[in-house]
């Protein structure tokens, strides 16, 4: 009775938070006494996540599953779950895994609880940490169902190495049409750049920054940092910016290191779909802007000053370090 552990992939490549899924079966699987098992679908080196503590790897190579599917990749969890007799499961969760896990506990008949942040304090009966209320309480859940599921948040429990020689077998799932009643009409990626989901760092703007002609250099201090651009929703509902890149409780959550806001007030929605992230940083001119209370670090002063100031101090310091 193994540990079942979805690891997500994109382009052949692990997304980072499949190793922190696999870090996180591994030690509920060691808490269980039983190994973790991870089912990989389209990934080109599923071995690398014997470095996380997986014992086990269900290899889905299928053209059908190339584009994320939740019904279809629910039905292939769903075989693998039952093949390898898998009592709890872990997902990330991502806003992928957050449309397939309802669909994976309709299946199993399973209790699921997302957002968790924590090893299971308790097996008997299973009683994880999670984040409530818009990310501004915990919450301790028991999940008393036969098969459980758990979403761990981003960047919550780590990535953990614990080599293990991890056995490879190839799994093909029987996947019918009515698996694929659901289709993508269309799929807007970032290319080439850091994505919100997967990124250490992430600099977002809002209307301070006064219009899109000035977005450069939100994207030259994220070049510096190397992290992902984002903005608030008022800079994407007025075009400003693509709305894949608009964050916040009604946009993508944020579960980064670390957060730079530049121009944005803070309304409420925002903070709660950014509070994820470990260090907020804010670049304002209004010292009662909404954002300085929930901030680690605030700076009052223009961005059009601030910025190619910081910009300048962060070059210098990566060619003193080179």
């Amino acid at each position: 009775m193994s540990v079942l552990v979805y690891t997500e992939s994109e382009n052949g490549k692990f997304k980072k938070n499949a190793f922190e899924v696999a870090s996180y079966a591994h030690a509920v699987a060691k808490q269980m006494g039983t190994s973790a098992t991870a089912i990989s679908i389209n990934a080109e080196d599923s071995a690398q996540l014997g470095t996380y503590g997986v014992s086990k790897v269900l290899n889905v190579s299928d053209e059908a599953l190339q584009t994320f599917n939740a019904k279809a990749f629910a039905h292939a969890i769903t075989e693998a779950a039952e093949k390898e007799g898998a009592k709890v499961i872990v997902l990330s969760s991502s806003a992928d895994t957050k449309f397939l896990a309802p669909l994976l506990a309709g299946k199993l008949g399973a209790g699921y609880v997302p957002n968790v942040v924590a090893a299971p304090t308790a097996m008997s009966p299973l009683t994880v940490k999670r984040t409530a209320f818009s990310n501004k309480g915990f919450a301790h859940t028991e999940i008393t169902s036969d098969v459980k599921i758990i979403g761990v948040s981003n960047n919550a429990y780590g990535a953990k190495e614990e080599a293990t020689s991890a056995a490879i077998e190839d799994f093909s799932p029987s996947l019918n049409d009515t698996d694929f009643s659901t289709k993508s009409v269309e799929i807007d990626k970032v290319v080439g750049k850091a994505t919100i989901a997967d990124a250490d760092i992430v600099v977002s703007g809002g209307r301070g920054l006064k219009g899109p002609e000035n977005w450069g250099m939100i994207e030259e201090l994220a070049d510096v940092l190397g992290a992902a651009t984002a903005c608030s929703k008022p800079v994407s509902d007025l075009g400003w910016r693509p709305h894949g890149e608009h964050v916040g409780q009604t946009g993508k959550p944020v579960a980064s290191n670390l957060y730079i806001a530049i121009g944005i007030s803070g309304a409420i929605q925002h903070l709660a779909g950014v509070s994820s992230s470990k260090v907020k940083v804010v670049i304002n001119t209004d010292p009662e802007a909404p954002f300085f209370k929930a901030a680690d670090y605030g700076i009052v002063g223009d961005a059009f000053e601030v910025v190619p100031q910081l910009i300048e101090k962060l070059k210098a310091f990566k060619a003193q370090n080179a």
